[in-house]
């Protein structure tokens, strides 16, 4: 018989985290533990206003599939019961953690992956006038991979700034959902100059199509735009790339799908997150042979991580610890 228990917590960002729609200085996290009175396995995920969740939401989901989880619920039911959601990517991960501990067999190798190695993330730089961008910039100049929060106005300076505050790094923007058509066509064709390899959701969702019809001089990443392999048919022809977060995939079960069905259709794949702990970001690691870029900087951008938390060198993240999870 197995128990679950979840519960939330608050971890403070360093600094204030800011994109085209708000800011944040704290990261409210749901985790669950399902026990089966000798082993436990968790999960963590971040309930994302943007998709219609809350921390009050995602708790109540979880605690109302409490009783189905108990008698054995496995991964594949909830695919059938539960629809993506940072609920299901709790549980779906707990689950997958509890099979390690139960069978001692890493969760890359149950999952048929490469074994994890060392990795080099993107680091996020927060969205913000020109020149505190740039001072943002400069203090990370080291880092290879650095990805930028954009909005509309202004973005080409934003840009031109970072790039001469680090004018060694790679640049991949975001600009989450906040461009137009037509800012579309008039950066993509400047930023390329600037360094930028890969523009992710320019448009909002769902008000995409045009991305089928102009050039892309630079590859463009659907965030927003895709969450399951079910959107991979919709995507094709607009995307170059699908950033595969679990928080949207409802766990690894389907993200792992989502990258299989990606690979398929000839689009490459991004692993991203949501700004939670090392706990969040774990299961995600095990994608990371499988994409081009890799966004997975979250604990980087904490005041704080959990104990056991993943370790990075600068920008290069190692694989979780068996005591954090997987």
């Amino acid at each position: 018989m197995l128990t679950v228990r979840v519960w939330s917590e608050r971890w403070p960002i360093r600094g204030v985290f800011r994109i085209s729609r708000g800011a944040r200085t704290e990261s409210e996290v749901v985790v669950v533990e399902i026990s089966d009175n000798a082993l436990a396995g968790r999960g963590e995920c971040l309930p994302y206003a943007r998709y219609d969740e809350s921390v009050e939401g995602v708790m109540q989901t979880i605690e109302d599939v409490a009783d189905s989880v108990a008698p054995g619920l496995d991964r594949e039911a909830l695919l059938r019961d539960l629809s993506p959601s940072a609920a299901r990517n709790a549980l779906d991960c707990a689950l997958w953690d509890l099979e390690a501990k139960r069978t001692g067999t890493p969760v890359w190798q149950l999952a048929g992956l490469a074994e994890p190695r060392p990795m080099t993330t993107a680091y996020t730089i927060s969205l913000g006038e020109p020149d505190e961008m740039a001072t943002a910039a400069s203090a990370e100049a080291y880092r290879p991979l650095l990805k930028l929060k954009l909005t509309g106005d202004g973005d080409l300076a934003r840009v031109r700034a970072v790039h001469e505050a680090a004018p060694n790094a790679t640049l991949i923007v975001d600009a989450n959902e906040a461009w137009t058509p037509e800012i579309f066509t008039a950066l993509s064709p400047q930023l390329g100059e600037l360094g930028v390899q890969m523009i992710e959701q320019p448009l909002p969702a769902g008000r995409d199509d045009v991305l089928r019809d102009v050039d892309h001089p630079i590859a463009v990443c659907a965030d927003e735009s895709c969450h399951t392999s079910d959107d991979v048919a919709r995507v094709q022809g607009r995307y170059d790339l699908v950033n595969v977060k679990l928080d949207k995939t409802g766990g690894l079960t389907e993200a792992l799908r989502l990258v299989r069905a990606a690979h398929d259709a000839g689009l490459g794949i991004m692993v991203g997150c949501m700004v939670g702990t090392s706990l969040g970001i774990a299961p995600a690691t095990l994608l990371g042979s499988t994409a081009r870029f890799i966004d997975l900087d979250a604990p980087l951008l904490l005041a704080k991580d959990r104990e056991h938390a993943i370790q990075f060198d600068g920008s290069v993240l190692y694989p979780p610890k068996r005591e954090l999870w997987g």
